[in-house]
Protein backbone atom coordinates (compact mmCIF):
# COMPACT_ATOMS: atom_id res chain seq x y z
CA UNK A 1 0.00 0.00 0.00
CA UNK A 2 1.10 3.61 -0.84
CA UNK A 3 1.13 5.43 2.30
CA UNK A 4 1.47 2.69 4.86
CA UNK A 5 3.23 3.53 7.77
CA UNK A 6 2.50 7.11 7.18
CA UNK A 7 0.68 9.31 9.91
CA UNK A 8 -1.38 11.77 8.06
CA UNK A 9 -3.35 15.35 9.84
CA UNK A 10 -6.64 15.61 7.88
CA UNK A 11 -8.18 18.75 8.64
CA UNK A 12 -11.47 19.63 7.64
CA UNK A 13 -12.48 23.41 7.23
CA UNK A 14 -16.44 24.93 7.43
CA UNK A 15 -17.20 23.95 3.22
CA UNK A 16 -20.29 22.46 1.51
CA UNK A 17 -17.13 20.10 0.06
CA UNK A 18 -16.59 18.73 3.57
CA UNK A 19 -18.56 16.21 2.42
CA UNK A 20 -16.06 14.62 -0.22
CA UNK A 21 -13.62 14.49 2.90
CA UNK A 22 -14.89 11.16 4.02
CA UNK A 23 -14.47 9.92 0.76
CA UNK A 24 -10.88 11.05 0.97
CA UNK A 25 -10.27 10.08 4.24
CA UNK A 26 -11.27 6.25 3.19
CA UNK A 27 -8.68 6.25 0.20
CA UNK A 28 -5.85 7.72 2.70
CA UNK A 29 -6.75 4.49 4.82
CA UNK A 30 -6.83 2.22 2.26
CA UNK A 31 -3.77 3.45 1.05
CA UNK A 32 -2.12 2.45 4.42
CA UNK A 33 -2.28 5.97 5.97
CA UNK A 34 -2.87 6.31 10.02
CA UNK A 35 -5.30 9.19 9.82
CA UNK A 36 -6.16 11.86 12.64
CA UNK A 37 -8.78 14.03 11.65
CA UNK A 38 -9.28 17.47 12.80
CA UNK A 39 -11.98 19.73 12.13
CA UNK A 40 -13.53 23.16 12.60
CA UNK A 41 -16.35 24.11 14.23
CA UNK A 42 -17.71 25.24 10.91
CA UNK A 43 -16.89 22.07 9.55
CA UNK A 44 -19.43 20.03 12.05
CA UNK A 45 -22.29 22.21 10.16
CA UNK A 46 -21.93 19.96 7.39
CA UNK A 47 -20.17 16.91 8.28
CA UNK A 48 -20.56 15.21 12.02
CA UNK A 49 -16.92 14.27 13.59
CA UNK A 50 -19.05 11.01 14.39
CA UNK A 51 -18.92 10.31 10.44
CA UNK A 52 -14.73 10.85 10.45
CA UNK A 53 -14.22 8.64 13.42
CA UNK A 54 -16.32 5.71 12.39
CA UNK A 55 -14.42 5.89 8.88
CA UNK A 56 -10.64 6.55 10.54
CA UNK A 57 -11.17 4.33 13.80
CA UNK A 58 -9.83 7.42 15.92
CA UNK A 59 -11.04 10.11 17.88
CA UNK A 60 -12.00 13.59 16.27
CA UNK A 61 -10.27 16.52 17.68
CA UNK A 62 -12.37 20.27 17.30
CA UNK A 63 -12.01 21.73 20.49
CA UNK A 64 -8.51 23.67 21.75
CA UNK A 65 -9.38 22.38 24.30
CA UNK A 66 -9.88 18.94 24.63
CA UNK A 67 -9.07 17.87 27.69
CA UNK A 68 -8.53 14.34 25.95
CA UNK A 69 -5.01 15.78 25.62
CA UNK A 70 -3.96 15.57 29.15
CA UNK A 71 -1.65 18.88 28.72
CA UNK A 72 -4.39 20.41 26.90
CA UNK A 73 -1.67 20.97 23.92
CA UNK A 74 -3.57 19.38 21.51
CA UNK A 75 -1.92 21.45 18.78
CA UNK A 76 1.53 20.10 19.85
CA UNK A 77 0.72 16.40 20.34
CA UNK A 78 -1.57 15.96 17.06
CA UNK A 79 1.10 17.16 14.72
CA UNK A 80 4.49 16.24 16.64
CA UNK A 81 4.02 12.37 15.40
CA UNK A 82 2.58 13.47 11.77
CA UNK A 83 4.50 12.98 8.54
CA UNK A 84 2.09 15.64 6.89
CA UNK A 85 -0.96 17.72 7.38
CA UNK A 86 -3.72 17.80 4.52
CA UNK A 87 -6.52 20.17 4.70
CA UNK A 88 -9.41 19.06 2.79
CA UNK A 89 -11.21 21.36 1.46
CA UNK A 90 -9.35 24.31 2.92
CA UNK A 91 -11.76 27.61 3.04
CA UNK A 92 -10.96 31.50 1.77
CA UNK A 93 -11.25 31.72 5.72
CA UNK A 94 -8.50 29.03 6.66
CA UNK A 95 -6.18 30.09 3.78
CA UNK A 96 -6.15 34.01 5.04
CA UNK A 97 -5.24 32.54 8.54
CA UNK A 98 -2.57 30.65 7.68
CA UNK A 99 -0.79 32.95 5.34
CA UNK A 100 -0.80 35.62 7.93
CA UNK A 101 -0.01 33.45 10.97
CA UNK A 102 -3.27 33.39 12.71
CA UNK A 103 -4.25 30.97 14.89
CA UNK A 104 -7.81 30.80 16.70
CA UNK A 105 -9.15 27.59 16.51
CA UNK A 106 -7.48 23.95 17.10
CA UNK A 107 -6.43 23.55 13.20
CA UNK A 108 -5.26 26.59 12.69
CA UNK A 109 -3.00 26.68 15.52
CA UNK A 110 -2.01 23.23 14.91
CA UNK A 111 -0.88 24.52 11.39
CA UNK A 112 1.09 27.43 12.89
CA UNK A 113 2.89 24.96 15.51
CA UNK A 114 3.41 22.22 12.68
CA UNK A 115 7.15 20.86 12.09
CA UNK A 116 6.27 18.34 9.09
CA UNK A 117 4.45 19.52 5.42
CA UNK A 118 1.35 21.23 4.79
CA UNK A 119 -0.43 20.65 1.93
CA UNK A 120 -3.75 22.13 1.32
CA UNK A 121 -6.64 21.65 -1.15
CA UNK A 122 -9.09 25.38 -1.86
CA UNK A 123 -13.06 25.29 -2.08
CA UNK A 124 -14.77 28.07 -2.45
CA UNK A 125 -17.17 29.64 -5.08
CA UNK A 126 -15.11 30.98 -7.97
CA UNK A 127 -15.19 35.01 -7.33
CA UNK A 128 -14.02 34.10 -3.60
CA UNK A 129 -10.72 31.99 -5.82
CA UNK A 130 -10.16 34.91 -8.34
CA UNK A 131 -10.76 37.80 -5.58
CA UNK A 132 -6.84 39.52 -5.34
CA UNK A 133 -6.78 39.02 -1.13
CA UNK A 134 -7.25 35.08 -1.92
CA UNK A 135 -4.40 35.07 -4.80
CA UNK A 136 -2.12 37.31 -2.42
CA UNK A 137 -2.71 34.67 0.28
CA UNK A 138 -2.13 31.49 -2.08
CA UNK A 139 1.18 33.06 -3.57
CA UNK A 140 1.83 33.91 0.62
CA UNK A 141 1.65 30.27 1.02
CA UNK A 142 3.40 29.13 -1.80
CA UNK A 143 6.58 30.88 -0.97
CA UNK A 144 6.22 29.85 2.90
CA UNK A 145 6.33 25.98 1.40
CA UNK A 146 2.83 25.25 1.58
CA UNK A 147 1.69 22.90 -1.12
CA UNK A 148 -1.58 23.95 -2.68
CA UNK A 149 -3.64 21.21 -4.67
CA UNK A 150 -6.06 22.65 -7.16
CA UNK A 151 -8.59 23.49 -7.48
CA UNK A 152 -9.92 22.48 -10.36
CA UNK A 153 -12.84 24.45 -12.76
CA UNK A 154 -16.11 23.15 -12.89
CA UNK A 155 -19.98 22.94 -11.57
CA UNK A 156 -20.27 24.99 -7.89
CA UNK A 157 -22.58 24.67 -4.86
CA UNK A 158 -23.45 28.20 -5.01
CA UNK A 159 -24.95 27.42 -9.14
CA UNK A 160 -21.98 28.65 -10.93
CA UNK A 161 -19.20 27.48 -13.06
CA UNK A 162 -15.41 28.27 -12.41
CA UNK A 163 -12.07 27.79 -11.18
CA UNK A 164 -12.60 27.17 -7.11
CA UNK A 165 -13.93 23.12 -7.14
CA UNK A 166 -11.95 21.49 -4.79
CA UNK A 167 -10.44 18.91 -6.64
CA UNK A 168 -11.54 15.11 -6.56
CA UNK A 169 -10.70 12.90 -3.34
CA UNK A 170 -9.05 10.48 -5.97
CA UNK A 171 -6.46 13.14 -6.95
CA UNK A 172 -6.19 14.57 -3.72
CA UNK A 173 -4.92 10.97 -2.79
CA UNK A 174 -2.62 10.27 -5.94
CA UNK A 175 -1.22 13.76 -4.85
CA UNK A 176 -0.68 12.69 -1.82
CA UNK A 177 0.64 9.55 -2.72
CA UNK A 178 3.11 11.64 -4.98
CA UNK A 179 4.65 13.72 -2.61
CA UNK A 180 5.78 11.02 -0.72
CA UNK A 181 6.96 9.10 -3.56
CA UNK A 182 10.93 9.32 -4.27
CA UNK A 183 12.16 12.01 -6.80
CA UNK A 184 14.19 9.61 -9.16
CA UNK A 185 13.20 11.91 -11.87
CA UNK A 186 13.59 15.58 -11.27
CA UNK A 187 14.29 17.75 -13.77
CA UNK A 188 13.83 15.09 -16.31
CA UNK A 189 11.10 15.34 -19.68
CA UNK A 190 9.32 12.18 -20.06
CA UNK A 191 6.95 11.21 -23.33
CA UNK A 192 4.84 8.35 -23.39
CA UNK A 193 2.35 7.00 -25.37
CA UNK A 194 -0.81 5.36 -24.20
CA UNK A 195 -4.20 3.49 -25.68
CA UNK A 196 -5.29 2.02 -28.46
CA UNK A 197 -5.49 3.55 -31.82
CA UNK A 198 -8.67 3.71 -33.70
CA UNK A 199 -7.91 3.47 -37.76
CA UNK A 200 -11.22 4.36 -39.92
CA UNK A 201 -12.59 2.51 -42.06
CA UNK A 202 -15.36 4.00 -42.98
CA UNK A 203 -17.68 6.89 -40.62
CA UNK A 204 -18.75 4.30 -38.49
CA UNK A 205 -16.42 1.70 -38.47
CA UNK A 206 -12.62 0.64 -37.66
CA UNK A 207 -9.86 -1.07 -36.65
CA UNK A 208 -8.92 -1.09 -32.80
CA UNK A 209 -7.65 -3.07 -30.05
CA UNK A 210 -8.70 -4.22 -26.12
CA UNK A 211 -5.95 -1.96 -24.94
CA UNK A 212 -7.25 0.35 -22.06
CA UNK A 213 -4.63 2.71 -21.68
CA UNK A 214 -4.64 1.79 -17.75
CA UNK A 215 -1.02 0.94 -17.68
CA UNK A 216 -0.12 3.96 -19.59
CA UNK A 217 -2.00 6.29 -17.55
CA UNK A 218 -0.16 4.19 -14.55
CA UNK A 219 3.65 5.08 -15.91
CA UNK A 220 2.62 8.70 -16.28
CA UNK A 221 1.25 9.25 -13.08
CA UNK A 222 4.38 7.01 -11.40
CA UNK A 223 6.70 9.58 -13.17
CA UNK A 224 4.94 12.98 -12.44
CA UNK A 225 5.66 11.56 -8.99
CA UNK A 226 9.15 11.32 -9.88
CA UNK A 227 9.17 14.53 -10.57
CA UNK A 228 9.11 14.32 -13.95
CA UNK A 229 7.21 16.68 -16.39
CA UNK A 230 5.54 14.39 -18.29
CA UNK A 231 3.71 14.55 -21.86
CA UNK A 232 1.00 11.99 -22.04
CA UNK A 233 -0.22 11.13 -25.80
CA UNK A 234 -3.41 8.97 -25.45
CA UNK A 235 -5.23 7.10 -28.01
CA UNK A 236 -8.86 7.03 -27.08
CA UNK A 237 -9.90 5.84 -23.52
CA UNK A 238 -11.95 6.17 -20.51
CA UNK A 239 -9.41 7.50 -18.39
CA UNK A 240 -9.02 10.55 -16.11
CA UNK A 241 -5.89 12.95 -16.76
CA UNK A 242 -3.39 12.19 -14.04
CA UNK A 243 -2.67 14.89 -11.66
CA UNK A 244 0.23 17.21 -12.91
CA UNK A 245 0.58 15.58 -16.21
CA UNK A 246 -0.49 17.31 -19.72
CA UNK A 247 -1.99 15.21 -22.09
CA UNK A 248 -2.62 15.27 -25.80
CA UNK A 249 -5.75 13.04 -27.40
CA UNK A 250 -5.19 11.26 -30.47
CA UNK A 251 -7.21 9.05 -32.69
CA UNK A 252 -5.07 7.25 -35.51
CA UNK A 253 -1.42 6.03 -35.33
CA UNK A 254 -0.56 8.71 -38.14
CA UNK A 255 -2.35 11.42 -35.15
CA UNK A 256 0.10 9.89 -32.72
CA UNK A 257 3.00 9.85 -34.33
CA UNK A 258 2.47 13.57 -36.12
CA UNK A 259 2.35 14.31 -32.08
CA UNK A 260 5.69 12.09 -30.94
CA UNK A 261 7.67 13.48 -33.25
CA UNK A 262 6.35 17.13 -32.86
CA UNK A 263 7.86 17.16 -29.60
CA UNK A 264 10.56 15.51 -29.86
CA UNK A 265 12.02 17.15 -32.90
CA UNK A 266 10.25 19.96 -32.73
CA UNK A 267 10.07 23.10 -30.48
CA UNK A 268 9.08 21.30 -27.30
CA UNK A 269 12.51 18.86 -28.16
CA UNK A 270 14.68 18.05 -24.75
CA UNK A 271 12.96 15.31 -24.14
CA UNK A 272 14.85 13.03 -21.88
CA UNK A 273 13.09 9.74 -21.98
CA UNK A 274 10.44 8.33 -24.46
CA UNK A 275 8.16 5.73 -23.20
CA UNK A 276 5.84 3.64 -25.87
CA UNK A 277 3.32 2.02 -24.25
CA UNK A 278 0.68 2.72 -26.57
CA UNK A 279 -1.02 -0.29 -28.66
CA UNK A 280 -0.38 1.15 -32.11
CA UNK A 281 -2.06 -0.76 -34.67
CA UNK A 282 0.28 -1.91 -37.49
CA UNK A 283 -1.61 -1.21 -40.39
CA UNK A 284 -4.23 0.83 -41.41
CA UNK A 285 -7.13 1.17 -43.96
CA UNK A 286 -5.21 2.72 -47.21
CA UNK A 287 -8.31 4.80 -48.43
CA UNK A 288 -11.20 5.66 -46.39
CA UNK A 289 -14.84 5.32 -47.63
CA UNK A 290 -16.22 8.73 -47.02
CA UNK A 291 -19.80 6.76 -46.72
CA UNK A 292 -20.81 4.21 -44.43
CA UNK A 293 -19.80 0.88 -46.89
CA UNK A 294 -22.74 -1.28 -47.23
CA UNK A 295 -23.33 -4.84 -47.56
CA UNK A 296 -23.06 -5.74 -51.50
CA UNK A 297 -25.42 -9.04 -52.66
CA UNK A 298 -22.46 -11.91 -53.74
CA UNK A 299 -19.29 -10.05 -52.20
CA UNK A 300 -17.26 -8.47 -49.36
CA UNK A 301 -16.39 -4.78 -49.58
CA UNK A 302 -12.28 -4.64 -50.73
CA UNK A 303 -10.08 -3.10 -48.23
CA UNK A 304 -6.48 -2.40 -49.15
CA UNK A 305 -4.17 -2.02 -45.97
CA UNK A 306 -1.01 -0.13 -45.63
CA UNK A 307 1.39 0.42 -42.82
CA UNK A 308 1.61 2.73 -40.16
CA UNK A 309 5.05 4.07 -39.20
CA UNK A 310 6.89 2.74 -36.36
CA UNK A 311 7.15 5.19 -33.48
CA UNK A 312 9.67 3.85 -31.23
CA UNK A 313 11.46 2.38 -34.05
CA UNK A 314 11.50 5.95 -35.25
CA UNK A 315 12.61 7.82 -32.54
CA UNK A 316 14.91 5.75 -31.18
CA UNK A 317 17.01 5.98 -34.76
CA UNK A 318 17.03 9.95 -34.30
CA UNK A 319 20.85 11.47 -33.76
CA UNK A 320 20.21 13.17 -30.19
CA UNK A 321 17.69 10.24 -29.28
CA UNK A 322 16.10 10.08 -25.86
CA UNK A 323 15.84 7.11 -23.61
CA UNK A 324 13.82 4.53 -25.17
CA UNK A 325 11.78 1.97 -23.50
CA UNK A 326 9.32 -0.26 -25.49
CA UNK A 327 6.34 -2.73 -24.67
CA UNK A 328 6.00 -6.10 -25.90
CA UNK A 329 3.09 -8.03 -25.67
CA UNK A 330 2.88 -11.21 -26.64
CA UNK A 331 0.81 -14.28 -26.84
CA UNK A 332 3.36 -17.03 -26.76
CA UNK A 333 7.36 -17.03 -26.68
CA UNK A 334 7.37 -13.90 -24.57
CA UNK A 335 11.43 -13.59 -23.76
CA UNK A 336 12.04 -14.30 -27.53
CA UNK A 337 9.95 -12.14 -29.24
CA UNK A 338 10.61 -9.43 -26.65
CA UNK A 339 14.17 -9.73 -27.09
CA UNK A 340 14.48 -9.52 -30.93
CA UNK A 341 11.91 -6.67 -31.01
CA UNK A 342 14.61 -4.54 -28.45
CA UNK A 343 17.73 -5.98 -30.50
CA UNK A 344 15.33 -4.72 -33.71
CA UNK A 345 14.49 -1.11 -32.16
CA UNK A 346 17.89 -0.96 -30.42
CA UNK A 347 16.54 0.18 -27.36
CA UNK A 348 17.44 -0.03 -23.61
CA UNK A 349 15.07 -1.34 -22.01
CA UNK A 350 12.00 -3.16 -22.90
CA UNK A 351 9.06 -4.56 -21.09
CA UNK A 352 7.54 -7.57 -21.62
CA UNK A 353 3.81 -8.92 -20.65
CA UNK A 354 1.77 -11.75 -22.03
CA UNK A 355 -1.85 -10.76 -23.24
CA UNK A 356 -3.76 -12.99 -20.94
CA UNK A 357 -1.70 -12.10 -17.60
CA UNK A 358 -2.40 -8.44 -18.35
CA UNK A 359 -4.22 -6.63 -21.31
CA UNK A 360 -6.80 -4.23 -20.32
CA UNK A 361 -7.06 -5.90 -16.81
CA UNK A 362 -6.04 -4.20 -13.21
CA UNK A 363 -3.11 -6.52 -12.31
CA UNK A 364 0.34 -8.09 -14.88
CA UNK A 365 2.96 -10.05 -14.51
CA UNK A 366 5.88 -8.63 -16.57
CA UNK A 367 9.46 -8.73 -17.28
CA UNK A 368 12.15 -6.12 -17.87
CA UNK A 369 14.80 -6.86 -20.70
CA UNK A 370 18.06 -4.80 -20.81
CA UNK A 371 21.33 -5.35 -21.61
CA UNK A 372 21.73 -6.74 -18.11
CA UNK A 373 19.65 -9.58 -19.01
CA UNK A 374 15.91 -9.52 -17.90
CA UNK A 375 14.64 -8.57 -14.94
CA UNK A 376 11.04 -10.38 -13.84
CA UNK A 377 8.62 -8.53 -11.78
CA UNK A 378 6.09 -9.93 -9.50
CA UNK A 379 2.33 -9.81 -10.36
CA UNK A 380 1.07 -6.44 -8.69
CA UNK A 381 -1.78 -3.88 -9.68
CA UNK A 382 -0.43 -1.89 -12.47
CA UNK A 383 0.01 0.93 -10.20
CA UNK A 384 2.96 -0.91 -8.37
CA UNK A 385 4.37 -2.22 -11.32
CA UNK A 386 4.44 1.54 -12.83
CA UNK A 387 6.58 2.69 -9.83
CA UNK A 388 9.19 0.01 -10.01
CA UNK A 389 9.30 0.02 -14.12
CA UNK A 390 10.51 4.21 -13.12
CA UNK A 391 13.08 3.22 -10.29
CA UNK A 392 14.46 0.72 -12.69
CA UNK A 393 14.52 3.75 -15.30
CA UNK A 394 16.06 5.73 -13.08
CA UNK A 395 18.54 3.28 -12.32
CA UNK A 396 19.60 2.55 -16.27
CA UNK A 397 19.88 6.65 -16.51
CA UNK A 398 22.10 7.33 -13.57
CA UNK A 399 24.37 4.71 -14.91
CA UNK A 400 24.10 5.79 -18.52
Amino acid sequence: MELNGKRIVLGVTGGVAAYKAATLLRGLTGAGAKVQVVMTAAATRFVTPVTFQALSGQPVFVDMWDTRISDNMAHIALSRSADAILVAPATADFLAKTAHGQADDLLSTLVLARNCPLLVAPAMNRQMWENPATRRNVDLLARDGVICLGPDAGAQACGEEGDGRMREPEALLESLIGFFAPKFLTGKKLLLTAGPTFEAIDPVRGITNLSSGRMGYAVARAAAAAGAEVTLVSGPVALPTPPDVTRIDVRSALEMHAEVMRRVKGSDAGTDIFVAIAAVADYRAERISPQKLKKAAGGLPEIRFVENPDILAEVAALPNAPFCVGFAAESENLETYARQKRERKHIPLIVGNLIQEGFGGDENRVILFDDAGSHPLPVAGKAEIARQLIEHIAHLLEKK
